[in-house]
């Protein structure tokens, strides 16, 4: 009994020894592969983690620059988030709130800069269109229209299409187009929810110019 036992023993060895001298290899870099893979992936999450945590340090920065008025510090904390953290949604925050304080401290062209910026490096739609936004309002102030309608006419989300149109509508307003400032708010008027505050501004800009937003409504149920 003991001599078939170790004969089956024997037989078990010698396939599992021929198994591993055909796929050994094959699964030694398989496993390779798989725990290299997992280190990687944490590695990627650990240095995300950190890339977070700094960047939300240094938009504490630059969030405390902006309440104090200290603008040398904002202008360097926000060039060094810019600069170390570019990808980060903090760094587009940061800008953005930048680009608001140097607007209110007469540096137009500072926040033009910042806002620029966003829109050039942000992956994200909503703070790009909220930037081309505030963008188009400061090329307003400075009469130049047709840059500010290139920005107001990019593609943007949806939520969005009011308020570009709305902002169309006073460009329009600006450059003596009464026709085409009806449309664009009409556009804006449609866009808004039935409750919002902002669609009874629309409302009143287009009862100055003689316009009923439920025109336009009518017109788009035929």
């Amino acid at each position: 009994m003991a001599s078939h036992l170790d004969l089956e023993e024997q037989e078990q060895l010698d396939e599992l020894k021929h198994f591993w001298k055909r796929w050994g290899d094959l699964i030694t870099w398989v496993l390779i592969a798989v725990l290299g893979s997992y280190a990687a992936w944490m590695g990627w999450q650990s240095y995300s983690a950190k890339q977070a945590a700094q960047s939300a340090a240094l938009y504490d920065t630059v969030e405390r620059a902006a309440v104090t008025g200290d603008m040398a510090l904002l202008d360097r904390s926000v060039a060094d988030i810019k600069d170390k953290f570019a990808s980060t949604s903090y760094a587009q925050q940061a800008a953005l709130l930048a680009a608001r304080l140097y607007q209110i401290k007469s540096r137009p062209n500072d926040a033009k800069a910042q806002l620029s910026w966003v829109i050039d490096k942000s992956g994200d739609e909503g703070y790009q269109s909220l930037a081309r936004l505030r963008l188009a309002a400061l090329l307003i102030e400075d009469k130049a229209f047709d840059e500010a309608r290139k920005q107001l006419n990019a593609k943007s989300p949806a939520a969005f299409a009011p308020l570009m149109a709305d902002r169309l509508g006073d460009v329009d307003m600006l450059q003596n187009q009464p026709a085409e400032a009806v449309k664009h708010y009409q556009q804006a008027w449609k866009g808004f929810e039935p409750n919002a505050e902002y669609r009874r501004l629309v409302a009143v800009k287009l009862a100055a110019l003689g316009a009923d937003p439920e025109d336009a409504a009518q017109e788009t149920k035929k």
